[in-house]
This record gives structure tokens, sequence and C-alpha cells, in this order.
């Protein structure tokens, strides 16, 4: 019973296809570039062992090497993939204009946040057009829970209870009561304001913007930056309401109710 069961369901080894993942992965999460010897050491290989990959992995553009230090780096190139492979681009594609007009009368750059698994993804940024601000990077990953995009994500996921989503989190019990008080106030309000959980000097607003079915696709953003050169063109609360109406409008286009 149990050879035909192993039979029934084989497991398929991809070796070479591992190793590329692993080489992403470390890279990913060392967040530095590492030669060909660093890598191999970080995954308890020889360098045999992803010299070949490593090489092939920077030919399809998927790493790229500094000449100077022959160190490897993740390229662009993934982002790009899962972009046009998952409803990220489109989203991106109907939130850019609406971005670009938010920016210009708000004088603030913004940017548009999805939650991927246990986190959250700045999917696209829109600068403001002044001299000086500040903005977040396409590509970024943000913490679900401090941030101000991720507390927005969760307080208007649609179809569970705070509690539910928070209990998905393994939050210690204190900080996860904190967290369902939060996210209870965040609904019951319409957005988010809070001090940068990043950036001293910066205080985030975020509001949902809902897909076709209700639910929160994502999250839109402004870091508001305080200038003191007097070139300010509006205080923080129009700010807010500029961003309300942004989230609102992309949310009309996804075929939001």
């Amino acid at each position: 019973m149990t050879e035909m069961k192993a039979k029934a369901r084989p497991e398929y080894a991809a070796p070479a296809l591992e190793r590329a993942l692993d080489i992403l992965e470390l890279l990913a999460t060392r967040g530095e570039e590492l030669t060909i010897s660093e890598i191999g050491q970080g995954l308890g290989r020889s360098i045999g062992e992803v010299f070949r990959i490593t090489v092939v992995m920077e030919r399809r553009g998927w790493l790229t090497k500094n000449l100077q230090s022959d160190k490897y780096g993740i390229t662009y190139k993934m982002l790009d993939v899962a972009f046009r492979g998952t409803r990220a681009q489109g989203l991106a594609n109907v939130a850019a204009p609406v971005m670009q007009a938010l920016s210009d009368i708000a004088n603030q750059s913004s940017h548009l946040v999805i939650r991927v698994n246990g986190a959250g993804l700045v999917i696209h940024r829109q600068e403001n057009a002044g001299p000086a601000g500040f903005a977040m990077r396409t590509g970024s990953v943000i913490d679900i829970v401090t941030s101000c995009s991720g507390q927005v994500l969760l307080a208007f996921k649609k179809g569970t209870d705070h509690k539910e989503v928070v209990a998905n989190l393994g939050l210690e019990s204190q900080r996860a009561e904190a967290l369902i008080a939060r996210l209870a106030h965040v609904r019951a309000q319409g957005y988010q304001m809070q001090p940068s959980a990043r950036t001293a000097g910066v205080t985030d607003i975020s509001v949902p913007v809902f897909d076709f079915g209700g639910d929160v696709a994502a999250a839109l953003t402004i870091p508001y930056l305080v200038m003191i050169d007097g070139s300010q063109t509006i205080g923080i609360k129009e700010a807010r309401d500029h961003l309300l109406t942004a989230g609102d409008k992309i949310s009309k286009l996804l075929g939001a109710r």
C-alpha cells in the first residue's frame, strides 16, 4: 500500500531550479550584493554548485554583476515579472493618473501598497513635483502590523472580523488586543493617520482602495512631509481629504460600488 501511494504521488526533483531559487532568496534576505563564494557559503554549497547557475541567472537578467567587486545582486526583473503576472500591474495602471493628480494638488508624494502574504508591497509610487520631498521606493516591503498602509489593509479586509485577522499574525496577546482595537478605530473613521514607523518627521496618511467585489485591494498612502521654508501648499487635514477622494476615485475605476 505504501509503495502504491509513493508511485501515485511521486516527488519531482529539480535541483538546479531549487538552487536558483535559493540564490534569489539568499540575496533578498541579506539585502546586499554577494560574491559567488559568499553565495556558496550562505547556502552551504560549494562554488561549483552555484557558479554556473549564478552566471546563467545573470545572463537572463535575474541577477546583476558588479564588475568592480565581482558581487551579484537581484535586479528588478523579478518585480517586473510579478507585476505582469498578477493584478498588481493593472492596479498600478488604473491608479497612476489619479495619483499624479493627487501629487499635483497636494504637493506630496504617494504610494500604493498591496498585501503579499504577511507583508505589504509598494507596487507604485508618485513623487511630488517640488524640489524636495519624501517617497517610498517601488518594490519596498513594509511591516503589515506597524505601518499605516498595513493597518488599512488589515482593517478593511472583507469577510473576516478583526480578531480573526489578528489571530493569523501570531502576535502575543497584549499586542494582539491593542491591534484589534486600533483596526476597529481605523475602520470606523475610514482611514489611518500616524507618525511614520520608519522615518522621523513624516506623518503617514492611508486610505483603502476597494475592488469590484468590495474587498480591500490596496492602501493608498501619503507620507506627509512638513516643509519649513514656507513652500507648503496645503495642510495635513486637507491632504487627508484629497487622499480620501483619490482612494474613492480609484475604487470606482476598479468597479467598486
